[in-house]
């Protein structure tokens, strides 16, 4: 369950994350960086506590996600501005 559950929740963390940072990428872009997003916030809570958090779907899960998919946008957002 674990790579579907990252999934699911990525999908909903990136459409969170999006509409809290305002970014305005696209519901598809949202998906992909969500879903990046909950994979870099289950790494970093799997090195911080040792556990992997974005395991299951479930709140503790969406809440590690979204944190990861706000990082994710905002090195997407970085990287965008130093190509212009």
């Amino acid at each position: 369950m674990g790579l579907f559950a990252t999934i699911v929740v990525g999908l909903v963390a990136g459409l969170l994350a999006s509409w809290l940072m305002k970014a305005k990428t696209g519901v598809l872009v949202d998906i992909l960086l969500g879903i990046a997003g909950s994979i870099l916030g289950g790494w970093i809570s799997q090195l911080i506590t040792g556990v992997n958090m974005v395991s299951n779907v479930n709140l503790t899960s969406i809440i590690v996600a979204l944190l990861g998919s706000i990082l994710v946008i905002a090195i997407y957002r970085f990287i965008k501005r130093g190509r212009k």
